[in-house]
């Protein structure tokens, strides 16, 4: 027999809806100090009316978001392998060091005067970055990668016009490139011409070769790209692009692979954006806001963002706008701050030696993985789709598994669930037929690994008894399959209230 499920299990109500007048889960103590004069906040920060805030009790409010977070898988509570998205443990450590007072309730209209240490570590933390990329010029602004990515193309559609260089408006990126690429080039103004992968995965050089020429503004490029490969071929074509008057752009979403074994300067690229909440190890997704910094060469520096963090002739730190051929601001302070100090500390916790080896475990643990995969069975329904290794990630294509055995790669992802595990990236490079693109990053131990594989591979001998059972999956998670064409169309983005009708 089993037990009706509780009301507060059951209680999708909003924490407003949940509210009654009088209800205090805090309430502030009496000022210490006397009440600021009327004018010490300026006019516009001011507000006409109280805000409308829930009121509700704390038992109340720590049940609704306990109850709220059971509903979502994290990496919290079991393997995440979004592939290309390196979802890997964020120490706890850092999260005490960003909780520090002196850090967490700095605020950003703080005189640089009164928030040295806050310069300072950012100073060392754009030091510790040109290090690792071998590009010695760096600004934190970029709010995001695909922040950092409109920093990197607007600074190179810059470098061109400071010379007159008008002409070049084409933005070369291979078609495993990411989504977000030829986005960034339309926002820039520019246009994307899309180059072709070669059989082995890496950049085709034929195609590159027939593409480049006076009109190439910049390459933007992922090294390893999105398939796992490590392109042998990237000295020859950072100098093609170079040679014929182009910017090099460096995607550093796959950093995680190559930090402290090789860097993007020395492969010859000219920018490289950072995903701090990739390979620095800040919370992102639903854990926290991202963080894109990036990091240029002596020929891009004078069109860096600003303003810029110097250091004194009295050995101190200041914010300089000092830069006549900046680009200017992309926002309006100097970044996520707390993601700084969380990136931070890992380097710091790490050093150059624990970088590198935290890089050479995530490119072990994914070829183990497809190892694993392969002496499970799985290599017949579920093929490399390109290569036979790998850096810290691989695609497999489901093509043969859906023809064989009837069921898509997004059927596999969702009976995954099932057994506790977050499905990879699906359908995605798009040039792989029914993509699964797998990560396990280097923070996962070898038993998570091989229950991974064992999962994958009890799935596939499931449907060949019965398909159905994945195409009807997930059972067992809060919600189960969703309607994605009408949820895309027609998203209900909240409980109806008791008795109404939703839309």
């Amino acid at each position: 027999m089993t037990a009706a499920p509780s009301a507060a299990a059951d209680d999708t109500r909003t924490i407003f809806e949940k509210g009654r007048p009088g209800r205090r889960a805090f309430t502030a103590p009496e000022l210490e100090v006397p009440p600021a004069p009327d004018d010490a906040l300026p006019g516009r920060f001011r507000r006409t009316q109280a805000p409308r805030l829930p009121e509700v009790s704390e038992p109340e409010l720590v049940r609704h978001y306990v109850n709220l977070s059971k509903r979502n898988f994290d990496l919290d509570s079991g393997f995440y392998p979004l592939g290309s998205c390196t979802m890997k443990h964020n120490p706890r450590l850092h999260e005490r060091v960003a909780a520090l007072p002196g850090h967490a309730r700095l605020h950003p209209f703080q005189d640089p005067e009164h928030a040295q240490g806050a310069l300072e570590l950012m100073f060392n933390l754009e030091h510790a970055l040109a290090e690792v990329s071998g590009l010695p010029h760096v600004s934190l602004q970029p709010s995001a990668g695909s922040h950092g990515e409109l920093a990197g193309v607007l600074l190179a559609r810059a470098y061109h016009a400071d010379r007159d260089d008008h002409e070049r408006d084409e933005v070369l990126a291979p078609d495993t490139a990411h989504g977000t690429n030829p986005a960034t080039v339309t926002m820039a103004g520019l246009k994307v011409v899309k180059v072709a992968t070669d059989a082995d995965g890496g950049v085709d050089m034929d195609d590159l070769r027939a593409k480049t020429g006076p009109r190439t503004a910049c390459l933007m490029l992922t090294n390893p790209n999105t398939l796992g490969i490590f392109d042998p071929n990237i000295e020859e074509i950072t100098t093609l692009v170079r040679d014929a008057g182009g910017v090099l752009y460096y995607d550093g979403a796959n950093l995680n692979a190559v930090m402290g074994v090789t860097r993007p300067g020395d492969m010859g690229f000219d920018i490289v954006h950072f995903n701090l909440h990739k390979t620095f190890t800040q919370p992102h997704g639903g854990g926290g806001p991202g963080s894109g910094p990036i990091a240029v060469n002596d020929r891009i520096e004078p069109y860096l963002m600003v303003p810029r963090v110097e250091r004194t002739d009295e050995g101190g730190f200041t914010l300089s706008d000092d830069h006549p051929r900046t680009i200017g601001r992309l926002r309006g302070f100097q970044g996520n701050y707390g993601t700084f100090v969380r990136s931070y500390a890992y380097i710091c916790s790490l050093g150059a030696d624990g970088l590198r080896d935290a890089s050479v475990t995530a490119v072990l643990n994914a070829n183990y993985l497809l190892a694993r995969l392969k002496e499970a069975g799985v290599a017949e329904h579920l093929p490399l789709a390109f290569g036979t290794l790998c850096m810290h990630e691989f695609v497999l294509s489901g093509a043969p598994m859906k023809r064989e055995l009837g069921i898509r790669t997004l059927d596999l992802a969702k009976r995954l669930l099932d057994f506790g595990f977050h499905p990879p990236t699906v359908y995605f490079p798009l040039l792989v037929d029914e993509a699964l693109l797998i990560e396990p990053t280097e923070t996962e131990t070898k038993e998570t690994l091989d229950g991974f594989a064992d999962a994958i591979a009890a799935i596939l001998r499931e449907a060949a008894q019965d398909p159905e059972i994945a195409r009807n999956a997930p059972y067992d998670t809060p919600v189960r399959r969703l309607d994605e064409a009408a949820a895309a169309k027609r998203p209900v983005i909240r409980q109806p209230l008791e008795g109404a009708t939703a839309a």
